[in-house]
């Protein structure tokens, strides 16, 4: 535990967690905006649990990734394939269906509450593969104090996620427009990773910025057109069933 406290609280320590806390404001945001996203269909009762799960989650997985950081930098398409999975959870969390009267869907809750989580976890490892990589880089900036500075980054992330995710779970269920936001959020999150690649970035960064737009894009087209679709089903099958 010597090494753990040796450097705590020096000039240098609080510098970099100045730094540690900026960059938790920047890239918590993604993760909360996420997380409401994802439990914005769920019946009010289980919206809590399953913010209070992804955060935690989101904290522990970055735990579990900063041990290996400096093993991961070297993974060649590891940030690639989790930006196109990213890409495909933000599809999906904006074109999720919901009840056409707006009420939540109980005989399925529990599934969808489950389901919720799972998606929740995943994006926040795949989403977490920059935030820890960043706070390895400031941490090591230190002569003493990594592991401390560290910690104490990866436990500042734990209100700064769980606060903003009910923030933006409020705004969202009272404009909907801020779902598209955040979607599209997620999109570009989705094409910085993919640039950011150890294997694939060289080729991609040329054209960063249509990249961007595309993936911004592309998530708000395709997440509309797949709820729209879905909603027109629902209603056809809704209107087959009053007939019967």
């Amino acid at each position: 535990m010597e090494n753990f406290f040796a450097g705590m609280f020096s000039p240098e320590w609080f510098a970099a967690l100045s730094g540690i806390l900026l960059m938790d404001l920047i890239l918590s945001g993604d993760n909360a905006i996420m997380i409401a996203l994802a439990s914005k269909n769920l019946p009010e009762h289980h919206r809590g649990r399953v913010i209070v799960i992804g955060g935690v989650g989101a904290v522990l997985i970055r735990v579990g990734c900063t041990l290996f950081a400096t093993g991961m930098l070297a993974v060649p398409y590891l940030t690639f394939i989790g930006g196109i999975a990213l890409l495909f959870i933000a599809v999906h969390l904006l074109a999720e269906d919901k009840a056409e009267d707006g009420r939540e869907k109980k005989p399925h809750a529990p599934t969808k509450f489950w389901a919720a989580v799972r998606t929740i976890l995943i994006a926040d490892f795949i989403m977490s593969l920059d935030n820890i990589l960043s706070l390895a880089g400031i941490a090591n900036t230190v002569p003493e104090g990594k592991w401390s500075l560290i910690i104490c980054g990866l436990m500042i992330s734990i209100p700064i996620v769980l606060f903003g995710a009910q923030l933006f779970l409020m705004i969202m269920l009272r404009v909907p427009v801020v779902i598209d936001i955040g979607a599209a959020v997620l999109g570009y999150t989705a094409a910085e990773l993919m640039l950011g690649d150890q294997a694939m970035g060289i080729y991609l960064e040329p054209y960063a910025l249509p990249i961007k737009v595309l993936f911004v894009l592309g998530v708000l087209v395709l997440g509309n057109y797949l709820q729209k679709r879905a909603k027109q089903r629902a209603a056809a099958e809704h209107a087959g069933t009053r007939q019967d």
